[in-house]
């Protein structure tokens, strides 16, 4: 795509948004912004998001991507829409059940109507890590194996690897790739799932291109504190703000890929300027494994906090390994993520 191109970015004025918006804007394209400014994410009314959209000489217009009428207006002679506006979090109460698939399901389809309506010619829309559910495990007799669910006994017992469905033992955690199949597990990754489905409908029924990016733990500075992104870097840096040691759940050994933002904003920036036809969705990592307890100790050394304490805690629901391959985007985009850990949590910050 030419560096000239025209981009419309939906949620670009959220913590991924910046990043994307940025990395457009450096790649010389010109860059507009659909956002709701949802005031679950937006605490401040969208003052902040209006500021540095307007640093970049970004037009924001606010407009949900329900609405029809505004999408339409926003895309009008757009050569690619990246769609990041999303309601976000696990969707583990029912009371959300239809907002979560209104503002994603509804809103990916309303964005890729227009967009067809439009004739633009490149979809690119944040998916996530959790379509997968668990990791990938690899039982020694049995091969890859779905594992079975956790249970509340075997927890409590401080047992928290998920066991061999067929004979009961040890499963090796791997790299989920590409390849695997997807078990969405909440409602939030159910949402998921449909929009790389309608994704995948709309580049079949106008021939362009949709390249759905599936992320991984996304860190970096301007994290939203007290929304569903924030995850354990924001509880951990909350302990450490306060003075306190970190406390970390189970046994620490749960298998994370945190990936810093400012890869995420190159990933999308690849994406928009790739020439990947049809569909294709991607995972979007650091490579290289982390667990829990890394995130939490990288983050004790950088602010110079206790260490933190293991407490065997848990949560039934949580996912015990889940850790990506990015070899496809790195062989599809020459992508890769450059931000090591270490380097990534001395910047974090919280808005």
């Amino acid at each position: 795509m030419s560096a000239a191109a025209r981009i419309v970015v939906t949620g670009g004025a959220g913590f991924i948004g910046a990043s994307v918006v940025r990395q457009l804007v450096d790649g010389g394209h010109d860059v507009s912004v659909l956002d709701s400014l949802r005031p679950d994410v937006h605490r401040d009314g969208g003052a902040a998001a209006r500021e540095r959209l307007g640093a970049l000489a970004v037009t924001l217009t606010r407009a949900d991507v329900r609405d029809l009428d505004a999408v339409l207006a926003a895309v009008r002679d757009a050569d690619a829409v990246v769609h990041l506006a999303a309601k976000v979090g696990l969707g583990v109460d029912l009371a959300d059940m239809d907002d979560y698939v209104s503002s994603n399901d509804l809103g990916t389809a309303v964005v890729l109507r227009a967009a067809g309506a439009a004739g633009v010619a490149r979809f690119v829309q944040a998916s996530s890590m959790v379509v997968y559910g668990e990791g990938r495990y690899t039982c020694a007799d049995h091969g890859v194996v779905p594992p079975a669910p956790r249970r509340l006994d075997s927890l409590q017992d401080r047992q928290f690897e998920p066991p061999c469905p067929e004979c009961g033992r040890a499963l090796e955690a791997g790299l989920v790739d590409e390849s695997a199949p997807l078990d969405p597990r909440n409602t939030y990754a159910v949402t998921k799932v449909a929009q790389e489905h309608l994704a995948a409908v709309w580049a079949r029924e106008t021939g362009g291109a949709a390249v759905s990016l599936r992320l991984h733990n996304v860190y970096g500075a301007g994290m939203p504190r007290d929304t569903p992104y924030a995850g354990v870097a924001a509880i951990f840096s909350s302990s450490l703000d306060r003075g306190e040691a970190p406390t970390v759940f189970e046994d620490g050994c749960q298998r994370r890929d945190f990936v810093h933002v400012d890869d995420i904003g190159a990933a999308f920036r690849a994406s928009v300027e790739a020439a990947t036809v049809g569909h294709i969705a991607l995972n979007v990592g650091s490579g290289v494994v982390s667990t829990v307890g890394d995130m939490a100790r990288a983050l004790a050394g950088a602010r110079g906090g206790p260490e933190p304490v293991v407490t065997g805690g848990f949560r039934l629901g949580d996912v015990r390994h889940i850790t990506a391959s990015s070899a496809r985007i790195a062989s599809e985009l020459g992508w890769r993520a450059r931000v090591p850990l270490a380097e990534g949590v001395r910047g974090l910050t919280f808005t």
